[in-house]
């Protein structure tokens, strides 16, 4: 996977904290039902340490909500895993443990699996002995590689759409999948900035190369003309904002440049101005922290302009 573990926790975050009645709904059903979604606060992120093996860690999403009918709160605890790591089941007993130490609250644990090739991930952990059975502890699970993508393209959800990129499928169907998600939302009609995030979530884990992407634009343009016009405006739209955070992130990038290069270019010449004073090379370079090579190179051109 190109992208850092950050940039996947970030992803995954904003996608499922924009979006959490969408997720539970679309792989969680009959949690869904059960949960009161007027009352939901997204609580801070916990940084667990010494975790399996001297790690440290931030949980990814902790909900506070509650079920209906019920005057209680509880937690939802959400972690997306990205790579594999060994004995992650018992990691997340170590989360809930450490989470339920804190809050007192009845806990929903739920793994996110989104390798890019399908595992046979756990989710459970048991500790036992032959004379009796200690701990039975169990965690909703999805793994993304294992659902067909085929079987969530006609959902009118936003979190389907997105995760179209993480599930299974094969190269020649990214055109395909593509095609799909633009299709997916024009229909849910919303607003620009959740369409953004939407666009800017499947393009960073679906991406086309240039055959691929100018033959997805040929078939775009070949769709009944309403859906395709609809399709191209948000394209058009993601691309122009890329391309102002392109010029605004340079722009950012020339003045802290300028910056640099202005520092340099001054104690360039305090440096030059105390070796005209007659300053000995070891005093300005202790001054001014530039190397003495550079200041020795100051002091030869200095007396070659005199």
């Amino acid at each position: 996977m190109g992208e850092s573990r950050t940039d996947h926790d970030r992803l995954f975050k904003e996608l499922i904290s924009n979006f959490f009645e969408e997720f539970m709904l679309l792989f969680f059903p009959e949690a869904c039902e059960q949960i009161n979604f007027k009352n939901v606060r997204f609580l801070p992120q916990e940084l667990f340490t010494d975790v399996t093996g001297g790690d440290k860690h931030e949980v990814d999403l902790l909900v506070e909500t509650q079920l209906k009918g019920e005057d209680s709160l509880i937690i939802i605890h959400i972690e997306a895993q990205s790579t594999y790591q060994h004995h992650f089941n018992e990691r997340m007993f170590v989360y809930f443990s450490r989470i339920f130490q804190k809050h007192r609250r009845k806990i929903l644990p739920i793994a996110i699996f989104s390798y890019e090739t399908p595992r046979a991930e756990p989710n459970s952990y048991t500790l036992t002995f032959p004379f009796v059975d200690i701990l039975q502890f169990n965690y909703l699970s999805v793994e993304l590689k294992k659902k067909n993508w085929r079987e969530y393209i006609r959902q009118e959800n936003p979190v389907a759409a997105a995760l179209l990129s993480k599930m299974g499928y094969t190269n020649d169907e990214k055109v395909e999948i593509k095609k799909e998600f633009f299709r997916i939302l024009i229909r849910l009609e919303l607003d620009p900035a959740k369409q953004t995030l939407l666009t800017g979530f499947f393009e960073t884990y679906l991406t086309l190369n240039e055959e691929e992407e100018h033959k997805f634009r040929e078939e775009v343009k070949a769709m009944e003309p309403k859906e395709g016009e609809k399709i191209m405006e948000v394209i058009t739209s993601y691309e122009r904002k890329g391309i102002e955070l392109g010029r605004k992130e340079g722009i950012e990038q020339g003045i802290e440049k300028g910056i640099e290069q202005g520092i340099e270019q001054g104690v360039a010449l305090v440096a030059k101005r105390m070796l005209a004073q007659g300053k000995e090379v070891e005093e300005v370079v202790t001054f001014t922290g530039l190397s003495t090579d550079k200041i020795v190179r100051m002091k030869k051109e200095i007396g070659k302009a005199n």
